[in-house]
């Protein structure tokens, strides 16, 4: 029997609970991630962005940038309501069944509202800690000029205020097997691991 998921919180149900993940994991993989998948939509059609990002812990929201004009912009404008995907994965995990093929992986799912940030003395703060996140050993107007009022003008600086979130990860060394079929060659143990 399905469940009932209407005018319930997103991160209301989890399949497999012990692979949840607690609010302080969570801000430490939203500090280290990379990459941030930010779901947006337009009336009924969903759109997904792979973009850069800076978690805020200490205003407990999601930064990120894009062009002035553009689908995320536009989406954001019409339809505030976002997720925000950010992960990482490790090894891939061969199985001798179909089904328990796996791999490690780990994930922050966040929901919330975006918001556009106008203000220009703010936009500029926090394009700058986005860029210190990623090349913290160049310092701003030494070893690059900072933003320029026009140069902000031409970007979208937004912030997901963040209203729940969830966390989850499935790191095992090895996938599941079964004894109704042959065991799996040691080969492809071995095989896997070594893959980046």
């Amino acid at each position: 029997m399905p469940r009932n998921y209407e005018n319930k919180s997103p991160v209301a149900f989890q399949r497999l609970p012990e692979y949840k993940r607690e609010d302080d994991w969570i801000r430490a993989l939203l500090h280290r991630g990379q990459i941030a998948h930010i779901a947006s939509r337009w009336d009924l059609q969903p759109f997904l962005n792979p973009t850069t990002f800076l978690y805020d812990e200490a205003d407990h929201r999601i930064i990120f940038h894009s062009n002035i004009a553009g689908r995320i912009r536009a989406n954001i404008e019409r339809h505030p309501e976002v997720c925000v995907e950010v992960s990482e994965f490790g090894k891939l995990l061969p199985s001798n069944i179909a089904l328990e093929f796996s791999l490690q992986y780990r994930c922050a799912i966040v929901y919330g509202k975006a918001y556009i940030i106008e203000d220009n003395d703010e936009k500029r703060d926090v394009l700058h800690k986005l860029v210190t996140k990623y090349f913290g050993e160049m310092e701003i107007d030494k070893d690059y000029r900072s933003a320029t009022d026009k140069e902000l003008k031409r970007t979208s600086v937004y912030e997901i205020k963040i209203e729940s979130w969830s966390g989850k990860e499935n790191w095992k060394d090895a996938a599941d097997q079964s004894d109704e079929w042959a065991p799996l060659d040691e080969k492809w143990f071995e095989f896997y691991r070594e893959k980046p």
